[in-house]
This record gives structure tokens, sequence and C-alpha cells, in this order.
């Protein structure tokens, strides 16, 4: 009789049968990577290959940890990990738990190395970084005279400031020498003294970058005077130079936009400052010359000119009052004096005397008006109109005359 199993026994016994293998439970596995998915779970899923089969792998987020770079396809890697049976589909895989790029193991070694070092001696302190000026006129670019890189940088560069002067220095990037090529060409654009220098180059391997990651790279961008801004790879790629800069740029496409204000948006900015400048300035005028214009009319009312116009109006009608009032004192005073005169006339000895009345003095100038006054023998003078007589008194008599 026939024994007949289900789809869950079978992938569970080939399962069991994995397990047991001590063989798989501990491997390395090279080759080039393909269809690498980075899940939004964390997990990463991919596949190894080489000229004789595929391999499907897996690493899970929690060890992630152990992944230094991004995995991209066509990386050539070693996974280490277990190669189990996954129940549901039948299907075994390499379940990763560490990935490194192949022949790059030792590379990465002596990079952790180094930046240890190099962070112990401070080179990466931000006290050291220096500010990258906004506008530059003169622009320092450290990198392969061929190449996408160089391309990018002058493109961008230009098409944000059409002025800007850049001045290359045809480095070696890759191979043997490229550390010191690269370290000559910061140096000798420092003592040119540019604005900004831009040290890098294109995407690839470690391998490709590793002149970037040597000390004598790393000194001469610390040592520069001029602000260096670090392009090297692409925005996953790390390296030496990058820590050790004043600045890091994702990619040299990037450098340029960083170190290279854009010459349009400056103008654009500056047109829209002048006109608010403008539209400030006169409607500043328009206020300004408002208010000249209530004070001017304010000073027409206050004005001393008006002040003493109305004064000097008034005075002359006061003037005018005071001489109507004098000559109207004159002519009553004028009026009395001719009354006083009048009366005055009316009772002066002299109109009497020219009557026929006389005035009788006796010897002492006293006046004579009694006959009480005088005795027989006394002397009187007697004036008269015309002048005066000596006369003795003869005799007196007394009459009695009606009051």
């Amino acid at each position: 009789m026939k024994n007949v199993y289900s789809v869950g026994q079978v992938n569970r016994y080939v399962k069991n049968m994995f397990v047991q293998d001590f063989f798989l439970q501990k491997i390395y596995v090279k080759g080039e990577v393909s269809n690498c998915k980075y899940h939004t779970s964390g997990h990463v899923y991919f596949s190894l290959k080489d000229e004789t089969g595929v391999l499907g792998c897996v690493m899970f987020a929690g060890h992630r940890r152990g992944l230094s770079f991004r995995m991209k396809d066509g990386d050539r890697i070693v996974v280490g990990g277990t190669v189990d049976v996954y129940e549901r589909d039948g299907r075994y895989q390499l379940y990763a738990k560490e990935i490194t790029l192949e022949g790059a193991g030792a590379l990465y070694e002596r990079f952790l190395q180094l930046k240890q070092e190099l962070e112990e001696m401070g080179m990466f302190a931000k006290e050291y970084k220096q500010p990258i000026p906004r506008f530059i006129k003169r622009l320092g670019v450290v990198t392969a005279p061929t190449g996408a890189a160089v391309q990018d940088i002058r493109n961008i560069s230009l098409r944000r400031n059409p002025y800007l002067q850049i001045i290359l220095y045809p480095a070696l990037v890759q191979g043997e020498g490229a550390a010191a090529s690269v370290a000559k060409g910061i140096r000798m654009l420092d003592n040119l003294g540019v604005d900004v220098i831009i040290a890098g180059r294109g995407g690839g391997s470690i391998e490709d970058l590793w002149a970037f990651n040597e000390e004598e790279v790393a000194r001469a961008i610390f040592e520069c005077r001029t602000p260096v801004i670090s392009a090297v790879g692409h925005e996953t790629d790390f390296t030496i130079a990058d820590f050790v800069a004043d600045l890091r740029a994702p990619t040299p496409s990037a450098a340029a936009e960083l170190a290279v204000d854009d010459y349009r948006s400056v103008v654009e900015t500056a047109t829209a400052f002048e006109e608010r400048f403008r539209r400030a300035m006169e409607g500043k005028t328009d206020l300004m010359r408002s208010r000249l214009e209530q004070y001017q009319m304010k000073l027409k009312y206050l004005s001393p000119e008006s002040r003493l116009r109305d004064n000097r109006q008034r005075l002359s009608d006061l003037e005018d009052r005071i001489r109507g009032g004098m000559e109207e004192q004159m002519q009553s005073l004028r009026h009395s004096l001719s009354l006083y005169l009048e009366r005055f006339y009316g009772l002066s000895p002299l109109r009497k005397l020219n009557q026929g009345y006389s005035y009788v003095a006796d010897d002492k100038g006293r006046t004579v008006i009694s006959v009480c006054q005088v005795k027989q023998g006394d002397r009187l003078t007697i004036s008269v109109t015309d002048g005066s007589l000596e006369a003795v008194v003869a005799d007196v008599r007394k009459e009695e005359r009606g009051q």
C-alpha cells in the first residue's frame, strides 16, 4: 500500500534535514547581488548569483547592524548565515547574518581603524570646521579631468553662476599614487587662494574610493586653510575625507550646489529688495511730504512773520486809538481851558482896572479893603490901569452900605 504525505509534511521533513546538517548552519557564500530590495519593514531581500546558479537570500532587520554599506545590484559580496527551508513555500534560502564586500573585508577593517585613530586626534571635531562662504569668485576642483564628476561640477556651477572661475587640478583618483595626487592638488589650490575647494570623484567600490580613505589625503584636508567640500561617490558612500572635510556632499553635483550660490536667485532677491526699498522710500516720502504740508500750514498759521504782522496791525490800531484819544482829550482840555480863560478874564484885576476901579495897598503891601485898616497920615499906593499913585490919607470916613 502506498504512503501519501501532505505538502506540509514533506516541507517539514526537508526542513529537518537542513536543520540537522551542521554544514548549512554556518556557511559563507560569495556571489553577485541581484534583485536587491529594501523592504519598509527593514528586511533586505536579494539573490546571489554566479555563472552556475542563483541562491535566494534574506537579511532580517535585526541583523542589519552588521551591514556597513548599502547593498545594490552588481555588488560582489560574501554572505555569512544559515541555509534553511521556508515551509510555507517549500523553498530554501540563505538567511544572512553578516555581509561584506568581496575582497573588501581587510580594507574595511583598515578604514575603521584609521577612522578611529583620526577621530581620537580630533581631526573630525566641529571646532575645526570652516564655514563655506556664500558668494565665491574662484572654485577649486580636485578630481579626474575626465568623467562625469568634473562635468557635473562644471555644468551645475556655471549654470548657477556664469561669472565663476573654476580651477581644475587633474588628479589621479584611483589606483597607485592617487592619494598623493589628491593631497598635492588640495595643497596647490590652497596656495592659489581659491575661495572653496571641492575634492571628490564619482561612485565605485571601496577599492575605487580608497584614495580618499588614506591618511595623507585626510591631513591635507585638515591642514588646508581654504574650506573643503568632500564629494566622493554616491550618497551612501562614506570615506575618511568626508569626516575631515568642512562639509560633506552626497555627490559631486550636490557639492557644486553647496559651493556655488545661484546667481539668478541672488539677482532676483536683490531686485525684490530693491523694489521693497523703493516702495518703502516712496511711502516714507509721501508720509514726510504730507507731514511737511501739515507743518507748512501750521507754520503759516503760527509763523512769527504772521504774528508780527498781526501785532504790527494791532499796535497801529492802538496807536490810532491813542492818537484819537489824545486829540479828543486835548480838544476837551482846550475847551475847558477856554472856559477857564473866559472865567479868568472876567475876574482879571486888569479888566477891573480898565473899568475904572483901582487897587489900594498900604505901605507894607497889604491890600486895603476897609477904612479900618488905615488912619490919617498913612501912606497908600493906588494902582490904576497905566500905573500907580502914592497918596497920604488926609481923612478917614466910615460909611454904612447895604449888603
